[in-house]
């Protein structure tokens, strides 16, 4: 039975100001040293991590690789990577699905052949990633660099503890605690043990398989693993949301069985799926998806496409505004002169000046360019043209409307004619992109009259 005190959430009487609190307030050890390495370096993470690959190449210049055992260790590589990707990460540490029993023995044993921690160590870490992500209380903080996020936070002794993250949920779950418990002999058997005897038994391959099946499979579990804390926070897009480190690509997806759509998780983390879409490789999706229909998990969690797509919009139109914000607009109307007609007649006789929609545009720099000839533009200086503007004598195109509303100089006073409001704004305009403090206002003050020579001052 689990101990009662690890039945109460750890996170329960945390303050409200916790992470500046816990940052103000706890002193982190001295920064790493070469000088004192002996002692910041976490030897046990050192010997499994560097021996371990240099055992795995030093054994292949010395062992044939035969076909099957080949093919072994790549099905057991899958077998053991998805004890993490679909065990540890989406059932223990997001929840994201239900497991029946002899699933979440299957998935906990496979997740104890990649030599990554108990479950409850794992989720522990992980649950505090997204907690605190991008600041100093995330045991993998992307900010402290690639080699940190990848690998460095498990070479050297962590300089804070991690944020508090509550892993009360796992505490009472028997296979969790049976793992827990049984941790250490379950790694030897299952990472070592079981790939060494399967291609002894089966083809005499004792060697090939410890060497491929056993100690570099599990190079490329980890190295697979790891990939996800750094290489999916520095390679990709960010489609959802671009506020921490996570991306997605698909070239990450495919090193790490699934789990390279980061920024999708970062923001929907409870969701079973990384990929969203069909045609995403996310294998780890795919085996969730199957374990339900073979009837051993159920409440896949799949957060509401509604909302999935306002984050895509999101991103969009911001991407939108700022392209929008590297083009010239016209000048607002608040901005121009008010001027009357007569003062607008008077104006028009010193440059070319024209009326259209209760602007007056200032033509100079386009009479000579215009398609249809300078006559068209020559004849209407000084007066209203805006029904030969639109569509009186041409239906103007989006370009020429654009264009036309660059060239505004003043706003001709109780001059805009009725019925034609959509036709004052420039089609590039009628969706332009505002943030909400970008927003007109009914309270805003109007432009102030001025008559005279407000256009040519």
């Amino acid at each position: 039975m689990a101990d009662s005190k690890s039945d109460v959430p750890s996170d329960l009487n945390i303050p409200d100001n916790y992470v500046q609190h816990t940052l103000k307030t706890s002193k982190p050890l001295p920064p790493f040293s070469w000088k004192n390495f002996r002692r910041d370096l976490n030897w046990l993470n050192v010997t499994i991590l560097c021996v371990t690959p240099v055992i795995g190449v030093i054994g292949a210049c010395f062992t044939p690789l035969q076909w099957k055992t080949f093919v072994f260790a790549v099905i057991y590589y899958y077998f053991t990577g998805l004890g993490i990707t679909a065990g540890y990460h989406r059932l223990w540490a997001h929840r994201s699905y239900n497991a029946s029993l002899p699933l979440q023995y299957f998935l906990a044993v496979a997740g104890a052949g990649a030599v990554e921690g108990s479950i409850k160590w794992w989720s522990r870490g992980h649950r505090a990633h997204h907690r605190y992500t991008d600041t100093d209380l995330d045991p993998y903080n992307a900010h402290k660099g690639f080699f940190y996020s990848h690998i460095g936070w498990m070479l050297m002794k962590p300089r804070r503890k991690p944020g508090v993250a509550d892993v009360s949920d796992l505490s009472k779950n028997p296979v969790v605690r049976w793992q827990h418990k049984w941790y250490l002999p379950m790694i030897l058997i299952v990472s070592f043990v079981i790939p060494t005897v399967i291609p002894w038994y089966f083809w005499n391959d004792a060697r090939g398989g410890y060497i491929y099946a056993g100690v570099l499979r599990l190079c490329f579990v980890h190295h697979s693993t790891f990939c996800v804390n750094s290489l999916a926070h520095w390679l990709g897009e960010t489609p959802f949301d671009d506020k921490h480190t996570p991306r997605d690509h698909f070239a990450t997806a495919l090193v790490t069985i699934g789990e390279g759509y980061h920024n999708f998780h970062h923001q929907f983390p409870m969701d079973y799926r990384n990929a969203i879409r069909w045609y995403q490789y996310d294998p780890t999706k795919w085996f969730i998806w199957t374990m339900q229909k073979v009837g051993l998990a159920s409440h896949l969690k799949v957060f509401p496409e509604n909302e999935v797509r306002k984050g895509q919009l999101t991103m969009e139109l911001k991407k939108l505004k700022e392209t929008q914000e590297k083009l010239a607009w016209p000048s607002d109307s608040n901005d121009l002169p008010v001027i009357s007609w007569e003062s607008f007649q008077e104006q028009a006789k010193k440059r070319p000046l024209i009326l259209i929609s209760g602007f007056i545009h200032d033509v100079s720099s386009f009479v000579d360019e215009h398609p249809g000839g300078p006559h068209l533009i020559i004849k209407m200086i000084g007066k209203d043209a805006t029904t030969a503007f639109f569509g009186g004598v041409y239906d103007h195109s989006n370009a020429a409307h654009n264009l036309l509303a660059m060239k505004r100089v003043g706003v001709l006073h109780g001059g805009m004619p009725h019925g034609i409001d959509d036709k004052v704004i420039p089609p590039s305009q009628r969706l332009k992109i505002a943030r909400y403090n970008e927003l007109s206002s009914p309270y805003n003050s109007s432009t102030a009259y001025s008559d005279g020579e407000g256009i040519l001052g």
